[in-house]
């Protein structure tokens, strides 16, 4: 027997769906914030995106409310930031193909690439460092590219959180896919908070106006 919570949320969630589709929006009102990462995998580098979105839903009130969308195959949170609403979701596919869960979640919700955060693991920059990209190549990161191909657009503004590169490139797969280890996972908490704060703060610079600026 299913939990009675998460079937009221589930039934509450699909119900606030059908309503935010059908009825019409101001342009720029409304947000798909993406956590890229593997479900199941949670602790790992990879899926740092989807802690973010972890971190976000708690900022914003909604942490316990996600739901799952069989739609586009991800979980689902609504949260408002002032006059906008936000779609959070983190996909319940692998990487490689997040870009399905995200094509469908932006079809659903009626948003363009340009509405579409990424939010997701960066080789290139250490662990501690954050770079707002506002579209541009996937850079080799595959969950990217899978939302690039989907999507049909490169133009998503990513959030890339720096998870540093091994020495030896033998040790990629190993790194990206292992669990942060303790000295790592001291300095998670705050680099989430910032992480947040970032975000927060461009999509209520754009919820005011047209401008994709910084």
């Amino acid at each position: 027997m299913g939990q009675p919570g998460l079937s009221r949320t589930g039934l509450w969630l699909s119900r606030a769906m059908s309503r935010c589709i059908l009825e019409p929006r101001p342009p720029g009102k409304r947000w798909l914030v993406v956590g890229l990462g593997n479900p199941g995998m949670p602790g790992t580098r990879h899926s740092v995106g989807m802690a973010v979105l972890g971190q976000l839903a708690r900022r914003l009130g909604v942490a316990e409310s996600w739901a799952r969308d069989r739609r586009c195959a991800a979980d689902l949170a609504l949260a408002s930031l002032g006059d906008a609403q936000l779609v959070l979701l983190r996909p319940r596919r692998l990487m490689n193909v997040n870009g399905r869960s995200v094509a469908r979640a932006a079809e659903l919700f009626g948003l363009t690439a340009e509405e579409v955060y990424l939010v997701h693991d960066e080789l290139d920059k250490p662990l501690g460092k954050l770079a707002l990209k506002l579209g541009g190549s996937a850079r080799g990161h595959n969950g990217v590219r899978s939302c690039i191909s989907c999507l049909n657009s490169n133009a998503m503004p990513r959030l890339r959180v720096g998870i540093g590169r091994p020495t030896h490139l033998d040790e990629v797969q190993a790194h990206v896919l292992g669990r942060f280890s303790p000295a790592e996972q001291e300095l998670l908490p705050p680099l989430l908070e910032r992480a947040a704060d970032l975000l927060l703060d461009h999509i209520r610079e754009r919820s005011q106006g047209p401008s994709l600026g910084p």
